[in-house]
């Protein structure tokens, strides 16, 4: 997957993070701590530091009142040659179209994040299903007012929305409890 590595070398590309890492390369530390030494409001290296654990960069662990943040060597640790070798161009490439389709499809369909319809059309209701879907999280289970409650945030007709994701395989419905279906 092509994805990963684009986000590591973004989160890479910013002189406080590479500061920040740096701090974290001496010893694991909170943000107040790494604030101080890098001479960035806290609020800022939060921001940074949310960047760099979306891309795998850092850890972070609960210790008392504080999280501590901690580098993650394994990745760092990579030739950058192995972080930016794409196995299969041609499924990197189509990996780009099918996110080119979806962003196409959500900004056709969507508007100020309420979807407008739903769409007729199987692949681009898929898209729209899907991108509703990820405001549940996997391996929990949901009463049936709840799932209502989050689909009504995107659409009013959450009853077809509902009954689309069970059609669709997206998720599972027993005794009025459901559950997103794991995709592997």
């Amino acid at each position: 997957m092509i994805l990963p590595a684009v986000q590591i070398l973004k989160a890479l590309a910013d002189r406080s993070r590479l500061m920040i890492l740096n701090v974290l390369i001496r010893k694991s530390a909170y943000v107040e701590e790494i604030s101080e030494v890098v001479n960035l409001t806290p609020p800022t290296v939060s921001f940074h530091l949310k960047k760099m654990e979306e891309a795998g960069l850092v850890s972070a662990k609960k210790e008392q009142y504080y999280t501590v943040y901690s580098l993650n060597n394994s990745l760092l640790e990579k030739k950058l040659l192995d972080l930016i070798r794409i196995p299969d161009v041609e499924e990197a490439s189509q990996e780009i179209r099918e996110e080119q389709y979806r962003k196409k499809v959500i900004n056709a369909f969507f508007k100020y994040g309420k979807l407008k319809a739903i769409p007729v059309g199987r692949k681009k209701r898929r898209v729209v299903l899907d991108e509703i879907a990820r405001s549940f999280k996997p391996g929990i289970d949901y009463p049936e007012k709840e799932v209502n409650l989050v689909i009504a945030d995107f659409f009013d007709d959450f009853c077809s929305i509902r009954r689309a994701f069970i059609e669709e395989g997206i998720m599972w419905r027993e005794k009025g409890v459901y559950r997103l279906i794991d995709k592997e």
